[in-house]
């Protein structure tokens, strides 16, 4: 990851607050968080709304890589055995499996990318247009996704946020930022460990269709959950 990069801001568990701050103290020292209210114009282009929501400044270079080693240590520390050889890709089979039947009929797709899985949940699904709440119509599918997280706990998950190119650099990387921290934080507040959670916000850097017209602008407003089987390399 190269942008708005933090792990997610929750109160660390007790058995749990030496690892979290092995991971976070990089973060930490380095972040700004910025709350209060800020002005987003809306992805398609219409009249602006305030949304509220705090940005943290990005980790550049040697602080990501470190803070990236320090999330595997801190679980490896923490009991969760790493996956090696042919148990990592019997590992992903089985997880692809169970998320794909428990997401049939969400809206959200499940890819596999070697041994990654990237769970896309359009944003016209979990966001209103603007907005960095997700919707409570979508809160069930985040708890299904946390369930098999749950289950399949070798697994680091990354969610991304992106958006389409309406409006500025800033705004859309903002906007990107906060949604993906709210997903980060919804899967915490259903039991998925902290110590597995990074967040970022990518804006419109990495569009998955064309900006040019209203059905591939649809596509790019997205968030997105990489998972990364857990492993001593």
């Amino acid at each position: 990851m190269t942008h708005g990069i933090d792990a997610v801001a929750l109160p660390p568990r007790p058995v749990a607050l030496r690892a979290r701050r092995a991971i976070l103290s990089i973060g930490l020292a380095v972040s700004v968080t910025l709350t209060g209210c800020q002005a987003l114009q809306n992805e398609d282009g219409s009249a602006n709304r305030t949304a509220k929501g705090g940005v943290i400044g990005a980790l550049g270079g040697a602080a990501v890589g470190a803070a990236a080693n320090g999330r595997k240590g801190a679980l490896i520390g923490l009991g969760v055995g790493a996956l090696s050889g042919g148990a990592i890709g019997n590992y992903m089979d089985r997880q692809q499996r169970t998320l794909e039947a428990e997401l049939a009929n969400s809206g959200v797709t499940v890819t596999r990318e070697g041994d990654n899985l990237r769970l896309n949940m359009p944003g016209n699904l979990t966001f209103d247009t603007g907005s960095a709440t997700v919707k409570p119509q979508f809160d069930a599918v985040l708890n299904d996704i946390s369930t098999v997280l749950g289950e399949f706990d070798q697994t680091l998950v990354d969610v991304i946020g992106h958006t389409d190119s309406t409006g500025s650099d800033a705004i859309n990387r903002s906007l990107s930022e906060q949604r993906a921290r709210s997903v980060a934080t919804h899967l915490s507040d259903q039991g998925v460990l902290a110590e597995r959670l990074v967040s970022d916000g990518r804006g419109a850097s990495e569009p998955i269709a064309t900006n040019t017209n209203a059905a591939g602008r649809e596509r790019n407003r997205r968030v997105e959950i990489v998972l990364e089987p857990l492993t001593n390399s």
